[in-house]
């Protein structure tokens, strides 16, 4: 367990990490603890019910809204690692988890919940929270150990890779590949193999630079990748969210 504990004291107190580990483990809990109970309501079991006030229905994005702007200015407010630090991370991770839940009806401006459009929400959960997690356990693109102040070279090599390693992120996105971009931003080998490999068809690249045969190319290798690839991730989101009703 020596591992775990110099990851611990050096990734996560000595980088001062901890704020953001907790508001983490904060924004899991709540999520599986939300789906949890919504699943129960939807199937009519358990103590728990909707909740409406004068016949409109309370959304649970309400409170995490309220949440979420009291742990921010309590962050703000804060002044070094204090205890209300960890507070604001606490409130943070679970509005954000609240919020996040209910993004797609945020999105469409109506209640498709537990609709095919419905599973965003889930789709926008799990790409948060792999990066919040990458970041929380010291993952990032920015951090260069045992760099000195001196390093005049070292230090220009590191902002060349840097500057890189965003052209491939953006490329990444304007190709269409949007969860990709963002993971990739994290893990930069990600995006070393979607920079290079063909855009989706629908997005920016592929207007701006494809000819129609590339762009039919496209087309054949996204359709074939969907067919893969979208019947694991529709299993991932009923498991996750539930299977939609529509």
């Amino acid at each position: 367990m020596q591992w775990f504990h110099d990851w611990w004291r050096i990734d996560v107190i000595d980088a001062g990490k901890g704020p953001l580990l907790l508001s983490f483990v904060a924004f899991v809990i709540t999520f599986v603890i939300t789906r949890s109970i919504t699943r129960m309501i939807r199937a009519g079991r358990g103590p728990f019910h909707n909740m409406s006030n004068g016949g409109v229905h309370l959304h649970h994005s309400t409170p995490g809204i309220i949440l979420l702007v009291v742990g921010a200015f309590t962050a703000v407010g804060s002044v070094g690692r204090t205890p209300w630090d960890y507070v604001a991370a606490v409130l943070v991770g679970i509005g954000a988890s609240l919020v996040l839940d209910e993004f797609a009806m945020i999105f469409h401006l109506e209640d498709v919940y537990w609709s095919r459009e419905g599973q965003l929400s889930v789709n926008v959960v799990t790409l948060a929270a792999a990066c919040v997690g990458l970041a929380a356990v010291g993952v990032s693109p920015v951090d260069v150990p045992g760099l000195g102040d001196t390093e005049q070279l070292v230090r220009g090599g590191v902002v060349t890779a840097l500057l890189f390693h965003l052209v491939l992120v953006a490329t990444t996105a304007l190709k269409g590949k949007y969860p990709t971009a963002v993971i990739g931003f994290f893990a930069s080998p990600v995006t070393w193999v979607a920079a290079v490999r063909l855009a989706r068809p629908t997005s920016p690249w592929a207007r701006w630079f494809y000819t129609p045969d590339k762009k039919k190319r496209a087309e054949h290798r996204a359709e074939t990748f969907d067919t893969r690839w979208d019947p694991v991730r529709s299993r991932w989101d009923d498991f996750i969210g539930g299977t939609p009703t529509s």
